[in-house]
């Protein structure tokens, strides 16, 4: 029996994925569209566009698809160790794009600089990551270490990697964030815990700890902010 999905061929030459983008823009196109430009092939039976709404529908949203690993995207029907790879960079470049700034140093005058910088790389992540920005006196960001990634409910890191980190490249100062993957960055107590814990090292070590700042879905807590360090 003919199969039923239509075929990429079968689409219109000015409602394919690339031809709307070239005339419409990349915004114009739907999320499964954009990512049938990069999948660039379908199988025999579906278009690339109906290949990649079923990525979309295995990941369960755009923001999850980034959790996909190379191994679980090889197991959707369609999608070989080439196109997971390829996914997986364009998904990458996107997020480096996103956290790229135009060849100037980062300065972080506030919990707000810290948390623009961090935010759309933590933001959809479903574990949490505990990540530094390691300043220098001028408060300019000359390293940023992920240094612990956790369970979907704690992160786990030690003082002593903190500022294994810090001393390593000079650190004069550092600022400490993590992501709440519920999208709530309400503090817990497990986090003014292991805030208090690090600024008191800090204090020893002659490194100050300025802030703990924790990413939610749009929104952002400072814990200096919040007078609980």
């Amino acid at each position: 029996m003919e199969s039923q999905a239509f075929m990429l061929r079968d689409i219109p030459h000015d409602e394919r994925p690339r031809e709307r983008m070239m005339s419409y823009g990349a915004s114009a196109l739907s999320h499964a569209e954009l990512l049938a430009i990069i999948l660039r092939t379908g199988t025999r039976q579906e278009s690339a566009v109906h290949v990649a709404q079923r990525i979309l529908k295995q990941a369960g949203s755009i923001r999850q698809l980034s959790d996909l690993s190379i191994s679980e995207l090889t197991q959707i029907k369609g999608i070989g160790t080439a196109k997971a790879v390829q996914l997986k960079a364009g998904i990458e470049l996107g997020r480096r794009m996103a956290g790229a700034r135009h060849g100037e140093p980062v300065v972080i005058r506030s919990p707000h600089d810290a948390a623009e910088l961090l935010s759309e790389q933590l933001r959809y992540l479903q574990k949490e990551h505990f990540v530094c920005l390691f300043l220098n006196t001028k408060n300019h960001v000359i390293a940023q270490e992920t240094l612990s990634m956790g369970s979907l409910n704690a992160a786990i890191v030690h003082p002593r990697e903190v500022f294994r980190a810090a001393i390593k490249c000079s650190s004069a100062s550092l600022i400490c964030a993590h992501n709440h993957p519920s999208g709530d960055p309400t503090p817990s107590p497990e986090d003014i815990s292991l805030t208090n814990r690090l600024v008191e090292a800090g204090s020893i070590i002659g490194i100050d700890v300025l802030d703990h700042v924790i990413i939610g879905d749009g929104q952002f807590v400072s814990l200096k902010e919040r007078g609980l360090m």
